[in-house]
């Protein structure tokens, strides 16, 4: 069995991403990211070279995918790219703008919340909280920023005594210009040399709208007229002379405002490699939150990533083909597909459009995907390896700029498999050894798949060739599969069904495209009578085996149509017998009651013959005592005298005896016991205090219930691995589960 380790190395081609459109799984991803580094980082996503990185990863999305259905939502990760502002406070003597700072703050902020709440809900997020821990959590920034810049993004008026004291003397000198003009223009209206609308604004100045006949009899700065000329805008000469000083005052403000952020981006500038980790940290949250988003909404998981080589992928679909089915509301057939040790290429036949190349497809893609840190989407019982290398031959690979034919191309293309292949290799290769004549092609295609499979590699391929199906039919771990199809409608099922190769339905297919029949009988002399003997017997396989399935489906159907049939009387059955109970004992209520009748009647009868009442008390007085006796037998009374109390004590307490010498005799069975568990005890800890751990054992924690292997062993410190996560402890903390068999 093989360990991985931090220092392995996983390699999957430029050129599989492209055969399996893992691009266009990227472009609907990076749709759920909130900011525009997450979707570049995205974006950019190609497959781990390291088995350890890509775990962690796994465990992230799987963890904020689970903060989806939990109380404990993650924290609002919005951020604004702040780059630029790195990238400024890297240049000697520069300095930010107060707005930059504002959202430099508001980063750290975003930051600190989310490792707050990591830390907080540690026991739910333990690889999230980890990955926080990176980070250094620190409040110094946002303090030394908040000092300065307010909230609106402007420097504080306490950010220095000086600009404090411009500030008052500011509002002094606006007060006056407010305070001037408000005198010039009652003094000038009440003369009547303004016009009715008596004020305006050029250039942010208050000016005076003075008729134009009227000009001269003002004194201020002319700065223009109306367009008609009989108004002229003049500034009084008192407002000018305070404007003056304002302008002197805004400027001097200016200047101590970048005196004051110079000397904050100064106090900020050694956290440039905190706000790189804080950019770091959040762009890979976000892409974190949108794979756990695109998994929430094609139902993805995580499956079971096994140290043993296999695939067994139950109910998966090709992400990007549900997502086009769910817009036409088209439903999607899932596939069920499993690679091991003894099924270990699987060869897919059977007519085009069927769905072979879909099927190799989504393996691939959800493979590809799962090494690329994303979830997938399979039935939880899913479980799968991580391979060393992904190899894909898929579509028509002409190419034109190397001036290549198809078949070359797949040639050239098979001898990289053949040197890149091996026991930790997963292949797909569609069409396989087509562009070429069918005898030598096929030969040829035949020598590949042997190598490959002495290679031990797994693999699936698609193909038409019938030698290609019996040499799947004859090597010990390579199996035949086929889509389904309907052979009447001969339109596909899109179901793969492993054991046994499909048929072409080549002439079935032609004949219902409506060509004639003469044509295809001429086509069926013109082939080896011996492949149209083939062909047709495996088309009647398949028929027969379509026919068993259709019957077994039918009878399950009964069979459940049967059982709740059954489940339905039984019901009734209890219903029935629980109405019965109530009727008998009604039954035997009123026969009681008509016991009683007919007994006093009875006795009334006679006595109203003989007219006899001593007859009638004695014989009433009889009949009630033995109606009496009769009662006690069923229902024995409490004692009430002192005899009958006393008896009944005697009884109780001879009972009481018996019980407490049960208990007794039980008690001390009970000791034994304990003493012989005791020593049984005893003897399995000396056998684990004398057993020696070894790679690969099945352990686990003393006070846990997981069970984990044992990957690596230094002195007395083990490393215990539990599938997507590992953790290290003592020998005395462990107990053995089950030894590894050697």
């Amino acid at each position: 069995m093989r360990r991985f380790d931090k220092y392995t190395t996983l390699n999957i081609s430029e050129k599989t991403l492209q055969d399996l459109e893992f691009h266009t799984v990227l472009e609907h991803v990076s749709n759920y990211c909130i900011s525009g580094l997450g979707k570049k980082q995205l974006l950019a996503t190609t497959p781990y070279n390291s088995k350890e990185k890509l775990l962690n990863e796994l465990a992230q999305v799987n963890e904020y995918l689970s903060s989806f259905i939990s109380e404990n939502r993650v924290p609002n990760h919005t951020f604004e790219d702040i780059s630029k502002e790195i990238f400024t406070l890297k240049i000697e003597n520069s300095f930010l703008e107060a707005t930059s700072f504002i959202k430099i703050a508001s980063v750290s902020e975003t930051v600190n919340e989310n490792l707050k709440f990591f830390k907080k809900f540690t026991e739910y997020f333990p690889v999230l909280h980890a990955e926080s821990q990176k980070i250094e959590f620190t409040t110094q920034l946002i303090d030394t920023i908040k000092k300065v810049i307010t909230s609106y993004g402007e420097v504080a008026n306490n950010a220095s005594a000086v600009l404090k004291e411009i500030r008052k003397d500011v509002l002094k000198v606006r007060g006056k210009i407010g305070e001037s003009f408000t005198k010039d223009l009652s003094k000038y209206n009440s003369l009547g040399y303004l016009d009715d609308i008596k004020e305006s604004v050029i250039d942010n100045y208050r000016v005076l709208a003075v008729l134009a006949m009227y000009r001269r009899k003002v004194k201020g700065n002319f700065l223009g007229t109306s367009k008609t000329g009989s108004i002229v805008y003049i500034a009084p000469q008192a407002t000018l002379n305070y404007s003056r000083e304002l302008q002197n005052l805004l400027y001097e403000e200016q200047q101590e405002i970048i005196k004051i952020l110079k000397q904050l981006t100064e106090d900020i500038r050694p956290f440039i490699n905190l706000l790189q980790d804080y950019l770091s940290y959040l762009s890979h949250l976000d892409v974190v939150a949108a794979k756990a988003k695109y998994a929430q909404i094609t139902t993805s998981i995580l499956p079971k990533i096994t140290a043993e080589k296999k695939i067994f992928f139950k109910n998966a679909f090709h992400p990007i083909l549900w997502m086009s089915n769910r817009e036409k509301e088209i439903e999607t057939v899932a596939q069920t597909l499993s690679l091991h040790q003894k099924q270990q290429i699987i060869v897919i036949s059977g007519p085009n459009a069927g769905g072979k190349s879909i099927t190799l497809k989504t393996i691939g893609l959800l493979q590809v995907m799962l090494q690329s840190g994303f979830l997938i989407p399979v039935d939880e019982r899913s479980e799968t390896y991580i391979f060393d290398t992904i190899l894909t031959d898929i579509g028509d690979n002409q190419s034109i700029e190397n001036q290549l034919s198809t078949y070359s191309y797949r040639l050239k293309n098979m001898r990289y498999f053949l040197r890149k292949c091996n026991k930790n290799t997963l292949f797909l290769i569609d069409e396989f050894g087509t562009g070429s004549d069918p005898e030598l092609g096929g030969a040829l295609a035949e020598i590949f798949l042997e190598e490959f499979y002495q290679k031990k590699a797994f693999g699936i391929i698609t193909t038409h060739y019938a030698n290609l199906k019996v040499l799947a039919n004859e090597l010990e771990n390579v199996t035949n599969a086929n889509m389904q199809f309907n052979e009447r409608t001969l339109e596909p099922l899109y179901k793969l069904y492993i054991g046994q190769a499909g048929s072409s339905f080549t002439f079935e297919v032609a004949q219902k495209n409506g060509i004639p029949f003469s044509i295809i009988n001429r086509a069926k002399k013109r082939v080896e009578t011996e492949k149209i003997r083939l062909d047709k017997t495996i088309s009647k396989l398949q028929k027969e085996r379509n026919r068993l399935q259709r019957t077994s489906d039918s009878l399950d159907k009964q069979q459940s149509k049967g059982q709740e049939h059954l489940d339905s009387l039984q019901e009734k059955e209890q219903k029935i017998k629980d109405k019965l109970a109530g009727f008998q004992e009604l039954y035997d209520n009123n026969q009681r009651m008509l016991s009683l009748g007919r007994k006093t009647n009875e006795l009334l009868n006679k006595y109203f013959q003989t007219n006899n009442k001593k007859e009638l008390t004695a014989n009433f007085i009889k009949w009630v005592t033995t109606e009496k006796t009769k009662r006690l037998k069923k229902l024995p009374p409490k004692a009430t005298t002192k005899k009958a109390k006393k008896t009944a004590k005697i009884i109780e307490q001879q009972q009481k005896e018996i019980i407490l010498k049960t208990e007794k005799e039980v008690l001390q069975k009970v000791v034994e016991v304990r003493k012989e568990n005791k020593r049984k005890a005893a003897k399995i800890a000396k056998e684990k205090a004398a057993y020696i751990y070894k790679l690969n054992d099945r352990v686990r924690l003393i006070d846990g219930n997981a069970v984990g292997t044992i990957d690596m062993i230094e002195k007395k410190k083990i490393t215990i691995n539990y599938g997507f996560f590992t953790t290290k402890t003592t020998v005395d903390k462990i107990e053995l589960v089950e030894s590894i068999k050697r």
